[in-house]
């Protein structure tokens, strides 16, 4: 098993990810995440130990793009750089469809992904803008 710089790989993560989160799919979001887990911004940090913490975490942010009518999600990865053999380091910028067909910018973010039997997983999340 070995880190992925594949795009393809990792649009398919991505993709999946994209779909989880504006579908509000909590389980299929938690499974995306290594555990422990560390995700961490400006004012706040946190980490989770179990599959009920991450999605727990992500239960606002499921809420959040309900509201805001948020029907599809992209990540355009910008940067790729393998760490270790395992671990991959990927900067993403999310970009959004409203329900109206209108682009919605997103944050960017810094993903720490590891190498799994089942694909890449995520152990470390920062938000960089």
């Amino acid at each position: 098993m070995n880190a992925s710089t594949d795009l393809d790989t990792l649009t398919e993560f991505f993709d999946r990810y994209g779909v989880a989160l504006t579908v509000g799919d909590l389980p299929a979001i938690a499974g995306c995440y290594a555990l422990p887990g560390l995700v961490v911004a400006d004012t706040y940090s946190f980490s989770f130990t179990s599959p009920a913490a991450v999605a727990l975490s992500f239960v606002g942010a499921a809420t959040d793009y309900a509201e805001r009518e948020l029907v599809a999600a992209h990540a355009d990865i910008e940067e790729v750089q393998q760490v270790s053999a395992l671990l991959t380091e990927v900067a993403v910028r999310w970009e959004f469809l409203d329900s109206q067909g209108r682009q919605v910018p997103g944050e960017r973010y810094r993903y720490l992904l590891r190498a799994a039997t089942e694909g890449p997983v995520i152990c470390t999340v920062i938000r960089t803008g």
